[in-house]
């Protein structure tokens, strides 16, 4: 028993898109899984990963992940080709594929990235149903986030 180790909260978080927060109004979101080669688990599990840039797009009824980056380990791949931005298929069941597609199709909505991490062995991909802010939106979110921040220094002041 004393052997054990509290795991911290953010050990599984692989990669967080954080632009999609400023840029999107996130409305929807779904867990899928990662279909990887050998050499990309290797990568993810040292952190080499990027999806900041990256979109989900449907393609003959599967989901496709295009623009991620995962980078190679210099040391586990002498042997393979690694494209490290290749298109990876998205492990969804089929209603949340047609749910996703769904809103795919209407105006103004698009479906990106959130955040990439570990579930017990697995890799998952948090995606979300994405509506973009325009100017104004944005602004307005600045101005809420800091005054939530005021608002907590207020209270620890306080107390």
């Amino acid at each position: 028993m004393a052997g054990k180790k509290k795991k911290k909260l953010g050990d599984n978080v692989i990669a967080v898109n954080r632009r999609a927060q400023h840029d999107y109004f996130i409305e929807e979101r779904f867990e899928a899984g990662l279909s990887l080669q050998g050499w990309e688990v290797k990568s993810l599990r040292a952190g080499k990963a990027n999806i900041s840039e990256a979109y989900v797009t449907p393609k003959d009824g599967e989901m496709l992940l295009l623009g991620s980056t995962i980078t190679p380990l210099k040391n586990s791949c002498a042997f393979v080709v690694s494209d490290p931005e290749r298109t990876r298929k998205l492990l969804l069941n089929k209603r949340e594929i047609g749910k996703l597609i769904g809103h795919a199709q209407r105006s103004g909505y698009t479906i990106i990235p959130l955040k990439l991490y570990w579930k017990g062995s697995w890799a998952k991909l948090e995606i979300g149903i994405a509506r973009g802010k325009q100017e104004h939106d944005k602004r307005d979110s600045i101005k809420n986030r800091e005054w939530q921040r005021a608002k907590e220094r207020i209270m620890k002041k306080s107390f």
